[in-house]
């Protein structure tokens, strides 16, 4: 069983696994491509799987493909992720446009991020494992990366990520171009 929800993005969907529990823990099927086809209508190959490890108030993104464009399930095995997808496909009805979704290890949410899409999350937890399939291999030559506070796409980070000194940036990340610079892709 696989429950389906989509966000204000045409195609980006919130998945949540059925998750059999007792005293002894938990288990769930965290991914079967039969049951992903058959909920959402997509059929899809993945062909890679990263882990990330990042501590409270690291900002990764929000990055894409130019060339080799992602489609990503993204899923937190371990603390709480605030979780964004930027639709950037020329010609989109939802061009520029947010979806934002809390992902953790006890909410077992994932998040479908089809190709087309620049991508971020926020971590929110003193540390965070966070791990994604994606449908295209890494090509560090075509990745770029949209500036995270980009006030024409104007993402809503949760307000704890903003405390201090603000979210803890690469030097990339921090250097990454604002929306007028970005380039876009295919639609």
């Amino acid at each position: 069983m696989l429950n389906v929800t989509p966000t204000a993005l045409p195609g980006v969907l919130v998945l949540e696994p059925k998750v059999f529990g007792d005293e002894r823990g938990f288990f769930l099927e965290s991914f079967n491509a039969r049951r992903f086809r058959e909920a959402t209508g997509l059929d899809v190959d993945f062909v890679q799987d990263n882990h990330s490890r990042s501590g409270r108030g690291v900002l990764r993104g929000l990055h894409y493909q130019i060339e080799q464009p992602q489609g990503k399930l993204v899923r937190v095995v371990r603390g709480r992720v605030f979780d964004v997808a930027v639709d950037l496909r020329r010609g989109s009805a939802t061009l520029g446009r947010w979806a934002g979704v809390e992902l953790s290890a006890d909410n077992h949410r994932q998040l479908w991020v089809p190709p087309g899409f620049a991508h971020g999350f926020v971590v929110l937890s003193d540390r965070a494992d966070f791990l994604y399939k994606t449908t295209d291999y890494y090509a560090p030559q075509h990745e770029r990366t949209l500036l995270w506070n980009d006030p024409h796409v104007g993402v809503e980070w949760p307000q704890q990520a903003l405390e201090g000194s603000g979210p803890l940036l690469s030097p990339k990340d921090a250097a990454a171009p604002r929306w007028e610079d970005v380039q876009l892709l295919a639609g």
